[in-house]
């Protein structure tokens, strides 16, 4: 059966973007994937994966939608659940790697150039 297993928004020694904040919504969309594609350098055995997969799920909250990853796996197959256990959930990244940080970067500022005001604080 597929199921999945909620990783965070961001690594957890790091802040992150907070449902509620002005820009959420763009704030939590960069973080969110930066984080993805860190886990999937950090777990190639996941791109190498049929099965196995992180993804950006987003979740209801009583002040507003919110994102997280995730990973996905089938909970029949038990390689694949010791793989998410004992591997991904045990090493789970408490800062951004340096090439995440980049792509915040990047991408925030990619983002105010769009948004064409120096006010926004990302």
């Amino acid at each position: 059966m597929r199921d999945y297993i909620e990783i965070g928004s961001s690594p957890f020694d790091e802040s992150c973007a907070q449902v509620g904040d002005a820009y959420y919504e763009m704030k939590s969309k960069i973080e969110t994937k930066a984080y993805l594609n860190q886990l999937n350098r950090m777990f190639p055995e996941v791109l190498n994966s049929l099965t196995l997969k992180f993804s950006i799920k987003t979740f209801q909250h009583d002040f507003g939608p919110y994102k997280e990853v995730v990973i996905n796996y089938d909970s029949d197959n038990e390689k694949e659940y010791e793989i998410v256990i004992s591997k991904i959930d045990k090493n789970i990244p408490s800062n951004w790697d340096e090439e995440a940080l980049k792509e915040i970067k990047t991408q925030t500022n990619i983002l105010k150039g769009i948004k064409n005001d120096n006010a926004i604080k990302l």
